[in-house]
């Protein structure tokens, strides 16, 4: 954290435009030789890069001067917006590495300088984590939401809710030192229960959420039947790709095969399997098969194509008659799906009815999700909640309490081990 980073923090060359991010204490001296002076504070100047080392012309372009803490990282920065050929980012970053206590940026060092000056918190970093890697309309939207501190604001109300019930415990503890407190009396204060389960009702309807799992995965959806039910032929119809292999012969598809795409906004991952059968099966084949097994289990929805009632139990489950354009087409209810890849007959409601599950799962646009670490640490709370209000022990409640609050400051990075920060750091590029 004593060294001045740098990177480029745009596209790679070439482009219209390159910005290399200077952050640390050497910012301002860097940009001084690299210009000749220091520009007015915040404000886009036109100068000439000169090299330090032999006065070399780097280039001609807008610099930027941002002296801290109110700053991305909250140090002193500077910005350069090149003209973005490879020779001249080349050049200035050469010219940038010579001089002294400067050096290149490590992947997420910016944003991790950002959390550590307290510019942003962890629950903040992870949003803006997965804003960088959105790809569909429906991730943009719950990223945003999170990076911009939705989630963060509530647990800082939280955070005030449990603060207020650890003073009130306090001054119970302080109260039980008078002598006419009676025997058997209750030292809990008055609706402490009550204001407990308020705080934990509100906490459970945010872990009540959909999860961003999902959302960041794609609603997995695999496709299960037995041989020759046309799974890869639908699977090829949803990918718009022909990524699997058809064929007349049983048994042609031998392993999973995934592909993650977007309907209508709504990430998806499909996933196409080996047929079911339990006789004439080769080797390779029983392999694919347990594979498809376990894909099944795994499935946030799941597309059956084989005889009405066979598939998978206790499974979220579609019945589908993929074939119908087919004389022996697999007869099924009219609660079934009735399509055919090949010709396209009922496609268009058969992508309705998967956007109507999909939707169903996944947050709604423009709301948080909470991942798999957050979602521990916020059942962490209530669990410590729930353990609170049962206690008649002012002293076994006001640790409950500390354990909770201890969850949330976890929650938001007030607490963390550096092994999770690195793991985090770790997904955002070089330059951010």
């Amino acid at each position: 954290m004593t060294d001045t980073i740098f990177a480029l923090s745009s596209g790679p060359p070439p482009a219209g435009i390159a910005v290399i991010r200077i952050s640390g204490a050497h910012a301002g001296p860097a940009l001084s030789a690299l210009t000749g002076k220091l520009p007015p504070p915040r404000r886009a100047v036109l100068a000439t890069l000169i090299d330090p080392a032999d006065g070399t012309p780097l280039d001609r372009t807008m610099v930027l001067w941002l002296p801290g803490p109110g700053t991305a990282t909250g140090e002193d920065s500077a910005e350069l917006h090149l003209h973005g050929g490879r020779a001249v980012v080349t050049a200035v970053e050469a010219a940038l590495g010579k001089l002294p206590g400067l050096r290149r940026a490590e992947a997420g060092e910016f944003t991790r300088r950002a959390f550590a000056n307290g510019r942003i918190d962890l629950a903040e970093a992870e949003g803006l984590a997965d804003l960088l890697t959105a790809e569909t309309e429906l991730q943009r939207r719950s990223a945003l939401a999170m990076a911009e501190g939705t989630l963060s604001r509530q647990a800082e109300s939280w955070r005030g809710a449990l603060l207020m019930l650890s003073a009130r415990i306090e001054a119970a503890l302080d109260f039980s030192d008078e002598d006419d407190v009676g025997a058997g009396e209750s030292l809990l204060p008055a609706n402490f229960a009550t204001d407990c389960d308020a705080l934990t009702a509100s906490l459970s309807q945010w872990l009540a959420r959909p999860r961003a799992e999902p959302l960041r995965e794609g609603f997995r959806v695999v496709l299960a039947g037995p041989p020759n039910a046309g799974k890869s032929t639908l699977f090829n119809a949803l990918v718009e790709h022909e990524a699997a292999i058809t064929a007349a012969e049983p048994g042609t598809t031998r392993d999973v095969l995934t592909h993650s795409v977007a309907i209508d906004g709504v990430p998806f991952t499909f996933v196409d399997t080996a047929g079911l059968r339990d006789d004439h099966a080769g080797e390779i084949e029983r392999i694919g098969i347990a594979r498809a097994r376990a894909a099944a289990q795994r499935a946030d929805l799941i597309l059956w194509l084989g005889p009405e009632g066979e598939g998978p139990s206790g499974l979220p489950l579609l019945e589908v008659a993929a074939q119908i354009d087919r004389p022996d087409a697999l007869l099924k209810s009219a609660s079934a799906i009735r399509l055919s890849a090949q010709s396209g007959e009922g496609m268009i409601s058969f992508r309705d009815a998967l956007l109507s599950h999909a939707r169903a799962a996944l947050p709604a646009p423009g709301s948080v999700a909470l991942n798999r670490r957050q979602h521990a640490l916020l059942t962490d709370v209530v669990k410590a909640l729930t353990e609170a209000q049962i206690q008649h022990d002012p002293l076994l409640a006001a640790e409950h309490l500390r354990l909770a609050r201890r969850a949330l400051d976890a929650l938001v990075g007030r607490t963390g081990t550096e092994d999770m920060l690195d793991a985090l750091f770790g997904r955002f590029c070089i330059g951010k």
